[in-house]
């Protein structure tokens, strides 16, 4: 009895043309936000979770697939299949941009003198790398320090704070060993991974 009320409810009209299509825009989310995070996970060196995450991604396709190819004659569920792949897309940078996952180089050319700022960073244990350049201005100081992504907003800040009109740029790393180590935290990084090395150098 209960198999005949299923049998019948699926083949409702609410469940092929409402709850189905829903269904499948779900499972688009999801697998493809596991994708994005996946193929990010694979650039930045993670090559430990990228199978992991590639198993469920491709085991939810497969559910939202199974789908479509029992109901090729419903346009709502190709039109929530392509919905659930470009939201999953942008849900999927969005989370990577949360863990803020990696590691990340901070050139720096300021405007003054950087005294008051390289020892500012170094007493919050970061470490600062300091070469002579010949700028356009003439002779400065290039300012170097590798932070996790996550701190780098906060890097910046104090840059800002000693020298507000200083030149830097930002580069991802995709992987470091050696250098100056601060442990007075973990980051999602370290957890995600915990045979690659986040450094401050």
């Amino acid at each position: 009895m209960d198999l005949d009320y299923f049998a019948q409810f699926t083949d409702h009209a609410t469940f092929t043309f409402v709850i189905l299509p829903v269904l499948i825009f779900c499972f688009r989310i999801v697998d493809q936000s596991i994708g994005t995070i996946r193929l990010i996970f694979a650039a930045k060196g993670l090559k430990k979770l990228a199978p992991v995450f590639a198993f469920f991604e491709s085991f939810i396709w497969l559910l939202a697939i199974g789908q479509i190819m029992m109901h090729l004659d419903n346009i709502y569920c190709y039109i929530a299949y392509a919905g659930g792949y470009a939201m999953g897309n942008f849900f999927g940078i969005l989370l990577e941009e949360k863990l803020s996952i990696g590691t990340v180089v901070i050139r720096v050319i300021p405007k003054k003198d950087t005294t008051a700022l390289i020892e500012y960073l170094r007493k919050q244990a970061y470490g600062v790398t300091v070469v002579n350049v010949d700028g356009m201005l003439g002779p400065t100081k290039m300012l170097f320090t590798t932070v996790r992504r996550k701190e780098a907003r906060h890097v910046v800040g104090i840059i800002k704070q000693f020298n507000p009109n200083a030149f830097y740029t930002i580069d991802e790393v995709k992987d470091v060993s050696g250098g100056f180590f601060e442990n007075k935290s973990k980051s999602i990084f370290s957890i995600l991974n915990p045979f690659h090395s986040s450094l401050k150098s």
